[in-house]
């Protein structure tokens, strides 16, 4: 893995007037795959907004590429840093219309070719390209988010969940469309996960948040592996497993 591109200092938020985040510090990697797990409550999805200034950053410091977030242009930060929701917001108009969203907001123009290579990165049917968007089925809504992600060519890509409303067939192809790119263009993947499984199939390193703190950061195999992990990490994921409800993270 390369250098440092977001360095967190500090980092605390509150919202409602209950602290969300609590003093949260890290270093993360250019090409890494950071998984992000905790409990329900934990701060996970609080934290990824951060990286974007989708929540507000009021204590602490973020770094991108050693540029403070706060001082950059928005949507500068948000080409460099994508994100990919649970449930992808899908807009009105065919495949090729919401791959160029982003491009268009810079008044760029992207050619029809441009467009189907992003779907061929993101697994995406090339003969989908004029289909109506709102035909898709899951799998493919979250392919196509990818790909407009991928249109500002980020630096990063923050992805929430992005496999939980998904079937295991589509969400593995999700994994492996995302691990490709990681390896093909040494994107920086921050993934928060309620699947602890899922976190060891794709991570390099596991962020363990627990009521908006730092519980635990380290490797795969020093937090989660079966035998020689972390006790308390493997304790709560022995919890996940056991457990059929989710709730949703703040």
């Amino acid at each position: 893995m390369g250098h440092t591109i977001l360095e967190v200092q500090h980092l605390s938020l509150k919202r409602g007037g209950q602290r969300v985040l609590n003093n949260v510090s890290l270093s993360i990697a250019r090409g890494e795959v950071l998984a992000v797990i905790g409990p329900s409550g934990a701060g996970k999805s609080s934290l990824l907004r951060c990286f974007n200034r989708l929540e507000s950053v009021e204590n602490g410091h973020i770094f991108f590429d050693k540029n403070d977030i706060i001082k950059m242009p928005i949507l500068d930060l948000r080409r460099q840093i994508g994100m990919v929701f649970q449930k992808s917001a899908v807009f009105d108009g065919t495949v090729a219309e919401n791959i160029r969203f982003g491009p268009r907001l810079r008044d760029e123009t992207m050619s029809r070719e441009r467009i189907l290579k992003l779907m061929q990165q993101a697994a995406l049917e090339a003969d989908l390209i004029d289909r109506d968007a709102h035909e898709l089925s899951g799998g493919q809504e979250q392919r196509l988010a990818i790909a407009r992600a991928l249109a500002n060519q980020p630096s990063v890509l923050l992805l929430d969940e992005p496999t939980s409303a998904l079937d295991p067939i589509a969400t593995h192809k999700i994994e492996e469309i995302l691990l490709r790119l990681r390896h093909t263009t040494r994107m920086t993947l921050i993934w928060v996960s309620h699947s602890v499984e899922q976190a060891r199939r794709v991570a390099d390193r596991v962020l363990f948040l627990e009521d908006g703190c730092v519980s635990r950061l380290g490797t795969v195999e020093g937090l989660l592996d079966s035998e020689h992990g972390d006790a308390h990490t493997l304790a709560f994921a022995q919890g996940i497993d056991d457990s059929d409800g989710r709730e949703a993270d703040p």
